[in-house]
Protein backbone atom coordinates (compact mmCIF):
# COMPACT_ATOMS: atom_id res chain seq x y z
CA UNK A 1 0.00 0.00 0.00
CA UNK A 2 3.07 2.76 0.72
CA UNK A 3 4.47 1.57 -2.67
CA UNK A 4 1.53 2.29 -4.38
CA UNK A 5 0.75 5.71 -2.28
CA UNK A 6 4.74 6.85 -3.21
CA UNK A 7 3.78 5.57 -7.21
CA UNK A 8 1.26 7.57 -7.42
CA UNK A 9 2.81 10.89 -5.02
CA UNK A 10 6.24 10.28 -8.13
CA UNK A 11 3.48 9.86 -11.18
CA UNK A 12 2.72 12.77 -13.59
CA UNK A 13 -0.70 13.30 -13.28
CA UNK A 14 -2.51 13.36 -16.81
CA UNK A 15 -4.20 16.42 -17.88
CA UNK A 16 -4.97 15.13 -21.37
CA UNK A 17 -5.36 11.92 -23.26
CA UNK A 18 -4.46 11.01 -26.96
CA UNK A 19 -7.65 8.94 -28.90
CA UNK A 20 -6.31 5.99 -30.41
CA UNK A 21 -8.68 6.38 -32.93
CA UNK A 22 -10.54 3.66 -35.61
CA UNK A 23 -7.79 2.69 -36.92
CA UNK A 24 -3.55 3.65 -36.77
CA UNK A 25 -3.29 2.98 -40.41
CA UNK A 26 -2.80 5.98 -42.61
CA UNK A 27 -4.07 4.63 -45.70
CA UNK A 28 -7.50 4.61 -44.34
CA UNK A 29 -7.58 7.48 -42.71
CA UNK A 30 -9.28 9.60 -45.39
CA UNK A 31 -11.63 7.05 -46.95
CA UNK A 32 -12.87 6.80 -43.21
CA UNK A 33 -13.10 10.89 -42.66
CA UNK A 34 -15.30 10.61 -46.21
CA UNK A 35 -17.23 7.89 -44.94
CA UNK A 36 -18.01 9.50 -41.52
CA UNK A 37 -18.49 12.64 -42.89
CA UNK A 38 -21.19 11.16 -45.32
CA UNK A 39 -22.89 9.14 -42.25
CA UNK A 40 -22.29 12.33 -40.19
CA UNK A 41 -24.02 14.96 -43.09
CA UNK A 42 -27.10 12.41 -43.63
CA UNK A 43 -27.55 12.42 -40.01
CA UNK A 44 -27.70 15.39 -39.16
CA UNK A 45 -30.32 16.32 -42.87
CA UNK A 46 -32.38 13.40 -42.02
CA UNK A 47 -33.06 14.55 -38.05
CA UNK A 48 -33.28 18.07 -38.77
CA UNK A 49 -36.05 17.38 -41.64
CA UNK A 50 -37.70 15.11 -39.66
CA UNK A 51 -38.07 17.51 -36.11
CA UNK A 52 -39.06 20.34 -39.03
CA UNK A 53 -41.56 18.34 -40.24
CA UNK A 54 -43.14 16.97 -37.28
CA UNK A 55 -43.08 20.58 -36.01
CA UNK A 56 -45.00 22.52 -39.24
CA UNK A 57 -47.45 19.46 -39.84
CA UNK A 58 -50.31 19.48 -37.33
CA UNK A 59 -51.06 16.02 -38.43
CA UNK A 60 -48.42 14.78 -37.07
CA UNK A 61 -48.92 15.96 -33.64
CA UNK A 62 -49.76 13.01 -32.06
CA UNK A 63 -47.94 10.89 -29.13
CA UNK A 64 -46.56 8.70 -32.01
CA UNK A 65 -44.48 11.33 -33.34
CA UNK A 66 -43.81 13.53 -30.13
CA UNK A 67 -42.06 10.63 -29.22
CA UNK A 68 -40.35 10.10 -32.66
CA UNK A 69 -39.33 14.37 -32.58
CA UNK A 70 -37.52 13.60 -29.50
CA UNK A 71 -35.53 10.67 -30.42
CA UNK A 72 -34.95 12.77 -33.44
CA UNK A 73 -33.78 15.68 -31.15
CA UNK A 74 -31.78 13.57 -29.20
CA UNK A 75 -29.83 11.43 -32.28
CA UNK A 76 -28.76 15.00 -33.62
CA UNK A 77 -27.07 16.11 -30.55
CA UNK A 78 -25.80 12.74 -29.91
CA UNK A 79 -23.99 12.19 -33.33
CA UNK A 80 -22.82 15.72 -32.26
CA UNK A 81 -20.99 14.49 -29.04
CA UNK A 82 -18.10 12.90 -30.61
CA UNK A 83 -18.65 12.74 -34.49
CA UNK A 84 -16.73 16.09 -35.25
CA UNK A 85 -14.31 15.56 -32.89
CA UNK A 86 -13.76 12.07 -34.46
CA UNK A 87 -13.71 13.93 -38.21
CA UNK A 88 -10.91 16.41 -36.85
CA UNK A 89 -8.82 13.30 -35.72
CA UNK A 90 -8.75 11.72 -39.04
CA UNK A 91 -7.33 14.26 -40.67
CA UNK A 92 -4.84 15.54 -37.19
CA UNK A 93 -1.27 13.86 -36.59
CA UNK A 94 -1.82 13.88 -33.21
CA UNK A 95 -5.72 12.90 -31.74
CA UNK A 96 -5.34 15.14 -28.25
CA UNK A 97 -8.73 16.04 -26.11
CA UNK A 98 -7.95 18.33 -23.10
CA UNK A 99 -9.55 16.18 -19.73
CA UNK A 100 -12.17 18.64 -18.84
CA UNK A 101 -13.06 17.86 -22.76
CA UNK A 102 -13.36 14.03 -22.04
CA UNK A 103 -15.10 14.17 -19.18
CA UNK A 104 -17.35 16.64 -20.42
CA UNK A 105 -18.06 14.06 -23.90
CA UNK A 106 -18.20 11.28 -21.54
CA UNK A 107 -21.19 12.85 -20.00
CA UNK A 108 -23.00 14.26 -23.10
CA UNK A 109 -22.42 10.36 -24.49
CA UNK A 110 -24.09 9.01 -21.54
CA UNK A 111 -26.73 11.42 -21.29
CA UNK A 112 -28.02 11.40 -24.68
CA UNK A 113 -27.41 7.35 -24.93
CA UNK A 114 -29.59 6.45 -21.62
CA UNK A 115 -32.04 8.90 -22.97
CA UNK A 116 -32.46 6.85 -26.42
CA UNK A 117 -32.98 3.84 -24.14
CA UNK A 118 -36.17 5.48 -22.09
CA UNK A 119 -37.26 7.17 -25.76
CA UNK A 120 -37.02 3.72 -27.45
CA UNK A 121 -39.00 2.20 -24.40
CA UNK A 122 -41.56 5.21 -24.33
CA UNK A 123 -42.48 4.31 -28.41
CA UNK A 124 -43.30 0.79 -27.41
CA UNK A 125 -45.60 1.30 -24.99
CA UNK A 126 -47.05 3.86 -27.04
CA UNK A 127 -47.21 0.81 -29.92
CA UNK A 128 -48.66 -1.29 -27.08
CA UNK A 129 -51.23 1.06 -26.17
CA UNK A 130 -52.38 1.72 -30.22
CA UNK A 131 -52.72 -1.97 -31.02
CA UNK A 132 -53.73 -3.72 -27.96
CA UNK A 133 -56.17 -0.51 -26.22
CA UNK A 134 -56.94 1.55 -29.28
CA UNK A 135 -60.12 2.61 -27.71
CA UNK A 136 -58.90 3.69 -24.92
CA UNK A 137 -55.87 5.05 -26.50
CA UNK A 138 -56.76 9.02 -26.49
CA UNK A 139 -57.35 8.77 -22.68
CA UNK A 140 -54.13 6.64 -21.75
CA UNK A 141 -51.41 8.22 -23.75
CA UNK A 142 -52.48 11.95 -23.30
CA UNK A 143 -50.37 15.15 -23.43
CA UNK A 144 -49.45 15.14 -19.59
CA UNK A 145 -48.33 10.87 -19.93
CA UNK A 146 -46.58 11.82 -22.79
CA UNK A 147 -44.60 14.54 -21.25
CA UNK A 148 -44.27 13.04 -17.84
CA UNK A 149 -42.55 9.48 -19.53
CA UNK A 150 -40.07 12.02 -21.68
CA UNK A 151 -39.21 13.92 -18.62
CA UNK A 152 -38.86 10.32 -16.38
CA UNK A 153 -36.51 9.85 -19.81
CA UNK A 154 -34.44 12.58 -19.35
CA UNK A 155 -34.46 12.47 -15.73
CA UNK A 156 -33.06 9.02 -16.08
CA UNK A 157 -30.33 9.55 -18.20
CA UNK A 158 -29.27 12.70 -15.60
CA UNK A 159 -28.64 10.64 -12.86
CA UNK A 160 -27.09 7.99 -14.98
CA UNK A 161 -24.75 10.14 -16.76
CA UNK A 162 -23.91 12.00 -13.44
CA UNK A 163 -23.08 8.59 -11.82
CA UNK A 164 -20.79 7.24 -14.75
CA UNK A 165 -18.94 11.02 -14.70
CA UNK A 166 -18.88 11.67 -11.22
CA UNK A 167 -17.30 8.15 -10.27
CA UNK A 168 -14.61 8.98 -13.55
CA UNK A 169 -13.88 11.87 -12.23
CA UNK A 170 -12.54 10.36 -8.59
CA UNK A 171 -10.00 8.09 -10.64
CA UNK A 172 -6.76 9.30 -10.69
CA UNK A 173 -5.16 8.92 -13.94
CA UNK A 174 -1.06 8.54 -14.53
CA UNK A 175 1.25 8.26 -17.12
CA UNK A 176 -0.71 6.33 -19.30
CA UNK A 177 -2.75 8.42 -21.33
CA UNK A 178 -3.35 7.12 -24.53
CA UNK A 179 -7.70 6.34 -24.68
CA UNK A 180 -8.18 2.84 -27.34
CA UNK A 181 -10.86 4.00 -28.67
CA UNK A 182 -11.99 7.17 -30.72
CA UNK A 183 -14.05 8.65 -27.86
CA UNK A 184 -13.96 8.59 -24.53
CA UNK A 185 -15.90 5.92 -23.61
CA UNK A 186 -16.46 4.58 -19.79
CA UNK A 187 -14.40 1.01 -20.33
CA UNK A 188 -11.47 2.25 -22.24
CA UNK A 189 -11.10 4.51 -19.43
CA UNK A 190 -10.89 2.15 -16.93
CA UNK A 191 -7.81 0.66 -18.23
CA UNK A 192 -5.70 3.75 -17.67
CA UNK A 193 -6.77 4.53 -13.88
CA UNK A 194 -3.64 3.90 -11.47
CA UNK A 195 -6.42 3.34 -8.72
CA UNK A 196 -9.01 1.08 -8.16
CA UNK A 197 -12.12 0.48 -10.96
CA UNK A 198 -14.08 -1.72 -8.76
CA UNK A 199 -16.88 0.77 -7.79
CA UNK A 200 -16.71 2.20 -10.99
CA UNK A 201 -17.19 -1.41 -12.83
CA UNK A 202 -20.23 -2.03 -10.24
CA UNK A 203 -21.91 1.32 -10.71
CA UNK A 204 -21.34 0.24 -15.05
CA UNK A 205 -23.13 -2.70 -14.04
CA UNK A 206 -26.37 -1.20 -11.83
CA UNK A 207 -27.05 1.36 -13.85
CA UNK A 208 -26.66 -0.93 -17.24
CA UNK A 209 -28.39 -2.96 -15.88
CA UNK A 210 -31.21 -0.52 -14.75
CA UNK A 211 -30.76 1.15 -18.40
CA UNK A 212 -30.29 -1.32 -20.96
CA UNK A 213 -32.05 -4.49 -19.30
CA UNK A 214 -35.26 -2.75 -17.67
CA UNK A 215 -36.17 -0.96 -21.04
CA UNK A 216 -35.48 -4.21 -23.13
CA UNK A 217 -37.65 -6.23 -20.75
CA UNK A 218 -40.35 -3.17 -21.08
CA UNK A 219 -40.33 -3.96 -24.91
CA UNK A 220 -40.02 -7.46 -25.17
CA UNK A 221 -42.96 -7.62 -22.73
CA UNK A 222 -44.92 -4.63 -24.89
CA UNK A 223 -44.22 -6.62 -27.69
CA UNK A 224 -45.54 -10.14 -26.32
CA UNK A 225 -48.81 -8.55 -26.24
CA UNK A 226 -48.17 -6.60 -29.21
CA UNK A 227 -48.11 -9.95 -31.04
CA UNK A 228 -51.09 -11.59 -29.06
CA UNK A 229 -52.99 -9.20 -30.26
CA UNK A 230 -52.18 -8.61 -33.64
CA UNK A 231 -52.31 -12.71 -34.09
CA UNK A 232 -55.93 -12.80 -32.83
CA UNK A 233 -57.26 -9.58 -36.09
CA UNK A 234 -59.21 -11.80 -38.48
CA UNK A 235 -58.01 -9.61 -41.89
CA UNK A 236 -54.70 -9.80 -43.62
CA UNK A 237 -54.69 -6.26 -44.64
CA UNK A 238 -55.19 -5.45 -40.94
CA UNK A 239 -52.45 -7.83 -39.61
CA UNK A 240 -50.59 -6.23 -42.02
CA UNK A 241 -50.79 -2.91 -40.78
CA UNK A 242 -50.17 -3.47 -37.35
CA UNK A 243 -47.20 -5.19 -38.25
CA UNK A 244 -45.68 -2.06 -40.51
CA UNK A 245 -46.38 0.11 -37.20
CA UNK A 246 -44.19 -1.69 -35.07
CA UNK A 247 -41.44 -3.31 -37.43
CA UNK A 248 -39.82 0.28 -37.62
CA UNK A 249 -39.50 0.65 -34.07
CA UNK A 250 -38.01 -3.09 -33.50
CA UNK A 251 -35.25 -2.57 -36.02
CA UNK A 252 -34.22 0.82 -34.29
CA UNK A 253 -34.50 -1.13 -31.44
CA UNK A 254 -32.57 -4.35 -32.02
CA UNK A 255 -29.67 -2.27 -33.63
CA UNK A 256 -29.32 0.13 -30.96
CA UNK A 257 -30.20 -2.11 -27.64
CA UNK A 258 -28.22 -5.17 -29.38
CA UNK A 259 -24.88 -2.97 -30.00
CA UNK A 260 -25.09 -1.20 -26.21
CA UNK A 261 -25.51 -4.98 -24.48
CA UNK A 262 -22.25 -6.03 -26.45
CA UNK A 263 -20.15 -3.30 -25.31
CA UNK A 264 -21.01 -3.03 -21.61
CA UNK A 265 -21.78 -6.20 -20.67
CA UNK A 266 -19.63 -8.22 -20.81
CA UNK A 267 -15.92 -8.25 -19.56
CA UNK A 268 -13.58 -5.77 -20.74
CA UNK A 269 -9.94 -6.30 -22.43
CA UNK A 270 -7.64 -4.63 -24.83
CA UNK A 271 -9.27 -7.66 -27.21
CA UNK A 272 -12.64 -6.83 -26.63
CA UNK A 273 -11.97 -3.21 -26.55
CA UNK A 274 -11.08 -3.56 -30.53
CA UNK A 275 -14.19 -5.29 -30.90
CA UNK A 276 -15.92 -2.81 -28.81
CA UNK A 277 -15.11 0.31 -31.52
CA UNK A 278 -16.79 -1.65 -34.03
CA UNK A 279 -19.81 -2.50 -31.76
CA UNK A 280 -19.68 0.85 -30.77
CA UNK A 281 -20.42 2.95 -34.03
CA UNK A 282 -23.86 0.71 -34.49
CA UNK A 283 -25.00 2.71 -31.26
CA UNK A 284 -22.70 5.83 -32.39
CA UNK A 285 -23.38 6.53 -35.40
CA UNK A 286 -25.50 3.74 -37.59
CA UNK A 287 -28.32 4.27 -35.34
CA UNK A 288 -28.57 8.12 -35.08
CA UNK A 289 -28.17 7.85 -39.38
CA UNK A 290 -30.96 4.80 -39.76
CA UNK A 291 -33.64 6.09 -37.35
CA UNK A 292 -34.55 9.20 -39.57
CA UNK A 293 -34.60 6.69 -42.67
CA UNK A 294 -36.34 3.92 -41.25
CA UNK A 295 -39.25 5.88 -39.49
CA UNK A 296 -39.49 8.20 -42.88
CA UNK A 297 -39.27 5.52 -45.76
CA UNK A 298 -41.29 2.93 -43.80
CA UNK A 299 -43.93 5.28 -43.09
CA UNK A 300 -47.02 6.90 -44.64
CA UNK A 301 -47.92 9.57 -42.76
CA UNK A 302 -44.27 10.86 -42.56
CA UNK A 303 -44.31 10.49 -46.75
CA UNK A 304 -47.63 12.01 -47.15
CA UNK A 305 -46.85 15.10 -44.92
CA UNK A 306 -43.50 15.61 -46.43
CA UNK A 307 -45.16 15.77 -49.82
CA UNK A 308 -47.69 18.38 -48.97
CA UNK A 309 -45.27 20.59 -47.84
CA UNK A 310 -43.33 20.05 -50.94
CA UNK A 311 -46.00 20.80 -53.00
CA UNK A 312 -46.92 23.59 -50.92
CA UNK A 313 -43.53 25.25 -51.28
CA UNK A 314 -43.56 24.27 -54.99
CA UNK A 315 -47.16 26.35 -55.20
Amino acid sequence: FQQRRMALRNASFVTEFILAGLTDLPDLQLPLFCLFLLMYVVTVLGNLGLIILIRLNSHLHTPMYFFLFNLSCIDLCYSSVFTPKMLINFTSKKNIISYRGCMTQLYFFCFFAISECYVLTSMAYDRYVAICNPLLYNVVMSSKVCFSLMLGSYLMAFLGAMAHTGYMVRLTFCNANTINHYFCDILPLFQLSCTSTYVNELVVFIVGSIDIIMPCVTIFVSYGFILSSILRISSTEGRSKAFSTCSSHIIAVSLFFGSCAFMYLKPSSAGSMDEGKISSIFYTNTVPLMNPLIYTLRNKDVKLALRKILSRRQF
